[in-house]
């Protein structure tokens, strides 16, 4: 495709982009079923036309005041019933009210606007949420949140000048060349006319070619800041490599990138600034000329000449913005673009149309020749069939990539089945709420993830209604409240971002004691004390398991010594079922299962000599 083709292509698709995200956007100003928006949008638009309609009329008090003063406009002066005093006090008056009532206007939309982005922010914070495991496994939380930040700014920067700017600078210039055809001569409007559409022309074309530099800013913009989050996120991953000064460089690389679009960008501005100073300086000047020879043929009074200048000022001060006012709305509506791409992403996992509540009576779970793969071309499960009873502990075991985890992910929902049925005391999970699902199963993970908050919020994080009471009796299960008490701001303590003010086992503890609150009939324990020190792990696994008792647990196992008094262990191997039965009896066997007991407790014998 030839450069200008392509030139022109994209600035078509950016037009209808930009029409797709105006329409996106127009629901929240004029919302079904909420009239109180829509007088607060009526009203704002009526105080708008009133201050455009004083600022159209302003220049006429100061042609009478001039003309009063000179003696060539006293009939006038007369005929409005003022002197040259009150037509300038008149004309105070009319600037003041012009700027009141655009302010009125901006106070009644305030509400609307800070509704809107409100409405956009949760709906997006919301989807995020809803989209898949699959999707946040691949998502960047720094250039996601940039673009969500950036999105929710743009709609502000579009509501406020779209409506505000744009607008009221159109009708502005439709009253202005009105009053230029009607009281002085069409010619004047003519080299108005002209002037502005090659202002705007010259405007358009070169915010066009600053957009693209813009575009490029955002994107080396999003890289710094990912990188930047990453390997903040990353703080002791870098020490332990001594890789400070690696960090900083490839930071900083992307920051040459950005630094090399911004200076290209002030570049562009300054040609921008002095070329629309050009054109409409020629504009005034000839309005100016053709205005001072009507005085001088007395055809036109001083007055006459003032208010042509008053109205030349009043146009050009807004056009003067408009420049950066294109510039930002055509980067408002990519930003916003980037925003309702990403709520139109497709939420993998759905409920059905009349979804059923998961009702659990036993808690029974049943892998009826279940298979499922990451993507197509690889199946991770081939088949597992599997039952685990109400109130029964099953451990499943495997090599590393034998889809362990994997079970447990469907378990949860966060992927639904490729073949085969995954059901809780007969029900397919897939006609079930997943609100219901995730609310029968409580998870204790490998390793388990706080919130930058205080231990008692991380704890009631598990049922937000609980009293303290409840709480604290959960800490106690899990053998975590006395540490908790002896800390000195007790249950207030920050635990810090992700928890890292904490040890693994004083986090895990806290995870226990969430789920205990939670208080769930099924219970997943996904490897929940392999990433804990030998001593800790033996610690916590008397919690683990009372925590059990009275519950269906599926424990997911990387170490075979905290799964050996299971009431059943079934051994994964490439995504299928190769054995089944007591501990005991599969060391019996001298089978899979019997080959990874020896190999395990030869390498804990190895690291304890």
């Amino acid at each position: 495709m030839a450069p200008s083709v392509m030139t022109d292509w994209n600035q078509e698709n950016a037009r209808s982009s930009g029409v797709n995200v105006v329409r996106k956007v127009a629901p929240y100003l004029w919302p079904d079923g909420q009239p109180w928006v829509k007088r607060r949008v009526v009203w704002a638009l009526v105080m708008l036309f009133l201050a455009k309609l004083i600022a159209v009329a302003t220049p006429f008090f100061y042609k009478g005041a001039v003309d009063a003063l000179s003696g060539e406009g006293e009939s006038a002066a007369l005929m409005l019933g003022f002197g040259a005093v009150g037509l300038t006090v008149a004309y105070g008056m009319a600037r003041l009210m012009n700027v009141g009532f655009q302010q009125l206007r901006d106070a009644i939309f305030a509400r609307v606007g800070q509704r809107a982005l409100r409405q956009l922010a949760r709906e997006t914070f919301r989807h995020i949420h809803a989209l898949s495991l699959r999707y946040h496994l691949t998502r960047k939380t720094g250039g996601l949140s940039r673009i969500i930040e950036r999105g929710v700014k743009g709609v502000e920067f579009l509501l406020r000048f779209l409506l505000f700017s744009i607008g009221p600078l159109i009708l502005e210039l439709l009253m202005i060349a009105v009053v230029l055809a009607v009281v002085f001569d069409i010619w004047y409007l003519v080299v108005v006319g002209v002037t502005i559409g090659l202002y705007i022309w010259f405007t358009f074309k070169v915010t066009e070619w600053r957009v693209r530099i813009r575009r490029e800013m955002n994107e080396q913009d999003t890289d710094a800041n990912q990188k930047a989050i990453d390997s903040l996120l990353n703080y002791e991953t870098v020490k332990y490599f001594g890789a400070e000064g690696r960090e900083a460089a490839r930071y900083d690389a992307a920051m040459a990138g950005y630094e090399s679009a911004a200076v290209r960008t002030a570049y562009s501005l300054s040609l921008l600034n002095f070329g629309q100073s050009l054109l409409i300086t020629s504009g005034l000047v000839g309005v100016m000329v053709m205005a001072a020879f009507g005085v001088q043929n007395g055809s036109l009074t001083v007055g006459d000449f003032v208010m042509v200048n008053a109205y030349m000022i009043q146009i050009t001060m807004p056009l003067n913005f408009l420049g950066t006012v294109y510039r930002e709305i055509r980067q408002a509506l990519v930003d916003m673009a980037e925003m309702f791409d990403l709520l139109e992403q497709p939420a993998e996992v759905t409920d059905k149309p009349g979804a059923a509540e998961l009702q659990v009576t036993g808690g029974e779970v049943v892998l009826d020749n279940v298979r499922f793969g990451y993507d197509e071309a690889r199946e991770v499960l081939r088949g597992v069939s599997l039952r685990v009873g109400a109130g029964e502990t099953v451990a499943i075991v495997g090599p590393s990539g034998s889809g362990k985890s994997t079970i447990g992910r469907l378990l949860f929902r966060f992927y639904d089945v490729g073949g085969g049925a995954l059901r809780i005391d007969g029900q397919d999970l897939r006609d079930v709420t997943q609100d219901s699902l995730h609310a029968q199963i409580g998870v204790v993970p490998q390793d388990t993830v706080l919130f930058n908050d205080t231990v008692l919020y991380n704890i009631a994080y598990g049922r937000p209604d609980a009293g303290r009471a409840e709480i604290e009796a959960a800490a106690r299960a899990a053998k975590i409240h006395d540490f908790i008490a002896s800390l000195p701001d007790g249950y207030d303590t920050q635990v810090g971002e992700r928890g890292l003010k904490l040890s693994g086992g004083e986090k895990q503890r806290v995870g226990i004691a969430r789920t205990l609150l939670k208080n769930p009939p099924i219970l997943l324990l996904d490897e929940a004390t392999s990433a804990l020190d030998t001593e800790t792990e033996r610690e916590i696994q008397s919690e683990l398991k009372a925590m059990g008792e009275g519950r269906t647990v599926l424990t997911i196992a990387h170490r075979l010594s905290t799964i050996a008094d299971a009431d059943r262990i079934v051994v994964l191997e490439a995504g299928e079922v190769v054995e089944e039965g007591t501990h005991a009896a599969l060391l019996a066997r001298d089978g899979r299962y019997a080959a990874l007991w020896m190999r395990q407790a030869a390498e804990e014998e190895e690291e304890a000599a």
